[in-house]
């Protein structure tokens, strides 16, 4: 199921999505997103946590409800594993990643969508808009036009 994190009723999507719980949940935001997940949690569900993004911007802790004690309540009676990702430490499986993700794109089994910015000028308004959400997929800048295209006699590298 696909749910829509920016809609007002996101929490009660999530659930009618997942009624039988989250046995697996990446996470990679926090905020509300975080928050309508917790009450989802299975027994012995994992949560590898590869990013925050939605406090990458504070400055300061988040006015409201904290939501620690909520987690942490979770972790402790339905026995959650978290886990820091970090890509790093599985640099050794990304020659198959790549070959595998590489065969998945070509053959359409994985759809990516990129968001394109144009010129350098733009990369700090790209930067906080991907902060705060207003990218639709993957968050490019474009510094120059693209010289294959510009020069077609120039060998392309695949990318």
């Amino acid at each position: 199921a696909c749910v829509n994190y920016k809609q007002d009723d996101f929490p009660a999507r999530l659930a009618a999505a997942c009624p039988d719980g989250i046995d697996v949940y990446f996470e990679n935001v926090g905020g509300k997103v975080l928050s309508a997940v917790i009450g989802l949690l299975n027994d012995f569900s994992r949560m590898p946590v590869c990013g925050l993004i939605a406090q990458y911007n504070n400055t300061e802790l988040s006015a409201g409800d904290n939501e620690l004690p909520r987690l942490m309540r979770a972790v402790l009676t339905h026995r959650v594993l978290i886990r820091g990702f970090i890509q790093s430490d599985f640099q050794a499986d990304f020659p198959q990643f790549l070959r595998d993700m590489s065969a998945w794109v070509r053959d359409g089994d994985v759809k990516y969508r990129e968001d394109i910015v144009q010129g350098l000028e733009n990369a700090v308004s790209a930067f906080q808009g991907l902060l705060v959400g207003r990218n639709h997929g993957k968050m490019l800048v474009q510094v120059s036009a693209d010289p294959v295209k510009r020069h077609p006699q120039l060998p392309s590298t695949g990318q």
